[in-house]
């Protein structure tokens, strides 16, 4: 097996840093050693079949993305990002595995919708990937399909309280498959916004009148989804099931995780990078229908309310637990563009697998987040929550060598003609300018991105089995 040494550079953890080189044999890490130890040898260098130099830069554990759509059939289209695109995409910004959600439909069987999602992964994806499980039509048959996960290597279940007559269970259904979930170890993930009220209010504002993109926002009010988030908390409670909500956007809403957090409860949450720097204002509020470009759901919030800032601060207090993107692209030509005078019909999702990395690091350099941190809630939580620590998530001995040379000293510059690889005809993250640089990128010991250079495959990607949380209280 090829051997590959890192030398020069400073190794960050979660829970630290320091000067050390990394031996990597094969797919794996074989040692981190003290710079220029000779406990393997006088002239390591010279022994190993490739050697790549590291001075003045980071070496951290490669990005888990817990959250992504690759070609997810949504609003009458389908994701813009094939796994293919999708994946080489996140490699190019340092993320070396994801996470995605294989979706049961109403009248579907869940052990054939995992094996549908299989199908369309399998050879396909430039980095390792594993699936979660929506269940969207919660029966007798799911239920007990439910029990199989854990045995297919999916450790962990999405609901939605949103989209009533798409994925929405009603507060009984919950109830049903979180005992499931309490019993067999499954992670609960939550989608936490009421979505009833929710339609009631975008009927309201389409009658009106306001049908612009900002309006998409007026309708997911911050009740909406604080009110979810604390059901949901119960219904865990009651249960005893583990529970995750995704995609938070509301300071409301963290103040229900952190209240039951300090009970004792195994609640936790994420939130995205779009939560942290974008605004209903300044984004969903943009001229004419380029507010489009931002509709997602939970939708951006309020500047005006401080969001954003209590979003940066959950973070560091550990009141949210890591950052994912929620990846579900659509290009504005042929889709966006199908809610022109109707917001409500305009396919919610950004685009952002690829700048995830980036964005969270211009948060060390804003002094928002430490780097030991950003390396926490970028790899190693994820790692944790979602049963792959040991193998993702840390530069350690017998872990896969998942590996990002990041360059503190570099530039990175968002956009369309600068650094886009998704499938999208934009960027949500068009002007960005990001204070570090993804070097190298290796998966599994393999290099795949080497400064301007792609040298991954579609063919290169495993699925990942994974075990239960190893995050629980």
């Amino acid at each position: 097996m090829p051997t590959t040494l890192i030398t020069g550079g400073t190794v960050v953890s979660s829970t630290g840093r320091a000067a050390a080189d990394v031996l990597i044999d094969g797919e794996t890490i074989a040692a981190v050693l003290a710079p220029g130890s000779a406990l393997l040898g006088h002239d390591l260098k010279s022994s190993v079949d490739k050697a790549l130099d590291a001075a003045g830069k980071y070496v951290i554990p490669g990005g888990i993305d817990a959250h992504t759509h690759m070609q997810m059939p949504f609003g009458g289209t389908e994701a813009s990002d094939t796994f293919e695109t999708g994946t080489r995409a996140a490699a190019w910004g340092g993320t070396t595995t994801i996470v995605d959600f294989a979706i049961q439909k109403y009248g579907e069987r869940v052990m054939d919708a995992l094996q549908s999602w299989h199908e369309k992964a399998d050879g396909e994806c430039a980095i390792d990937y594993g699936f979660h499980q929506i269940i969207g039509d919660v029966n007798d048959d799911s239920l007990k399909a439910m029990e199989g996960l854990i045995g297919e290597g999916v450790s962990s279940y999405k609901m939605f309280m949103a989209y009533p007559g798409v994925f929405y269970s009603d507060d009984a259904q919950i109830f049903k498959a979180m005992r499931v979930g309490a019993e067999t170890g499954l992670m609960t993930m939550m989608h936490a916004e009421n979505g009833p009220a929710i339609d009631a209010m975008v009927a309201e504002l389409l009658a009106q009148g306001k049908t612009d993109p900002y309006y998409h926002g007026v309708a997911r009010a911050w009740q909406m989804e604080e009110e979810a988030t604390h059901r949901a908390i119960m219904l865990a409670n009651l249960t005893g099931a583990p529970l995750y909500v995704v995609h938070v956007s509301a300071k409301q809403a963290v103040a229900q995780l952190a209240a039951a957090r300090s009970n004792g409860q195994n609640v936790f949450g994420e939130t995205c990078p779009q939560y942290l720097y974008l605004s209903l204002e300044d984004q969903l509020g943009a001229p004419g229908f380029e507010g489009a470009k931002w509709v997602c759901s939970t939708p951006l919030r309020s500047k005006h309310e401080h969001h954003q800032d209590h979003m940066w601060q959950a973070l560091r207090t550990n009141e949210l637990q890591m950052v994912s993107t929620d990846h579900c692209p659509f290009c504005m030509k042929g889709q966006k563009d199908m809610g022109v005078g109707d917001f409500s019909k305009i396919p919610n999702g950004i685009g952002g697998v690829e700048h995830r990395m980036n964005l969270l690091y211009q948060g060390v350099v804003d002094g928002r987040i430490s780097l030991e941190r950003w390396v926490e809630i970028t790899s190693t939580t994820p790692a944790r929550m979602f049963g792959m620590y040991g193998r993702k998530g840390a530069i350690t001995p017998g872990a896969d060598a998942d590996v990002v040379i990041y360059d503190p000293a570099g530039h990175t510059s968002i956009g369309l003609e600068k650094t886009h690889h998704m499938n999208m005809d934009y960027s949500a993250w068009e002007g960005f300018e990001i204070d570090g640089h993804v070097d190298t990128v290796l998966s599994r010991g393999r290099i795949i991105v080497d400064g301007d250079q792609y040298l991954g495959s579609k063919t290169h990607g495993r699925f990942l089995r994974r075990d239960p949380s190893q995050y629980l209280i």
